[in-house]
């Protein structure tokens, strides 16, 4: 059974939960801890950052790299396009989804959980002890505020982070607006790398992430909530109702993450 080294919130790794349901392929989700369990990973992979998907004895690390091997390993339901200007565009998207919505993504969701403790609690998994809950959405502004810093998220970088990502919804909400994807007439991996990547932005509606049913529909304040691009996200969660599995529709072992084990 393939097996996806991944955290629950991360929207690379929702990229590669989505591919791998649109191709209707069973997997094992192993949930890696931060710290300690990337270490694990590591002496695994030589890698340290989620997703990696094994494959027998093979590790394939970076989503976009998992989407290409999963193409060539298993063809139903085909990713990227044979039309020479159909792929050429696929994968440019591909690639600027990774870069533009991936990146600022994360800058756009860190400014949202600073500002609302209610937020920050509700990302957390529901398994998580309500006393750790208490702690995490205890800890004071100022202090995300200086963590941010630290890691390189300034309000200058957090204010061009969320501007550029208006841009983007705005162009998606055009290109989408006549046609039902993004490439063409067929889904494609450029559509569900945007589609995974946005779930910073805005939670999906069904029940597809480990986590409380409060925080679906919900997002960054101002992009999650504008109705300018609530096409784009009503295109993105009609994508999931047709591809994606919801929890309660995947088999045991493939639902729940497990912590990460060592071979």
């Amino acid at each position: 059974m393939l097996e996806l080294y991944q955290w629950e919130l991360s929207h690379y790794s929702e990229k590669v939960r989505l591919i791998l349901d649109y191709k209707g392929l069973i997997y094992r989700k192993i949930e890696v801890t931060p710290g300690i369990g990337q270490v694990d990973l590591f002496r695994l992979t030589g890698q340290r950052q989620v997703p990696v998907l094994k494959d027998g004895s093979k590790y394939i690390t970076d989503s976009t790299e998992i989407a290409k091997y999963l193409d060539l390993e298993y063809p139903e339901r085909p990713l990227i396009p044979k039309d020479p200007k159909q792929r050429g565009l696929c994968l440019l998207m591909e690639e600027w989804a990774d870069e533009s919505i991936g990146k600022k993504g994360r800058t756009a969701l860190f400014s949202a959980i600073s500002q609302d403790q209610n937020f920050r609690k509700s990302l957390l998994p529901t398994s998580t002890p309500d006393i750790f809950k208490s702690l995490v959405g205890g800890v004071p502004r100022d202090v995300l505020t200086i963590l941010g810093l630290g890691v390189g998220y300034s309000p200058d970088v957090i204010k061009s982070a969320i501007a550029d990502l208006k841009q983007d919804l705005e162009a998606l909400t055009l290109l989408l607006a006549d046609s039902p994807y993004l490439t063409g007439d067929e889904p494609t991996l450029a559509d569900l790398a945007v589609a995974g990547l946005s779930i910073l932005l805005k939670f999906p509606e069904g029940a597809y992430l480990d986590l409380p049913a409060s925080i679906r529909g919900k997002g960054v304040p101002g992009l999650a909530d504008n109705p300018n691009y609530e096409p784009f996200f009503a295109w993105r969660d009609r994508l999931y109702a047709q591809f994606r599995k919801p929890l309660i529709d995947v088999s045991p072992m493939g639902s729940a993450p497990t912590s990460i084990q060592i071979d």
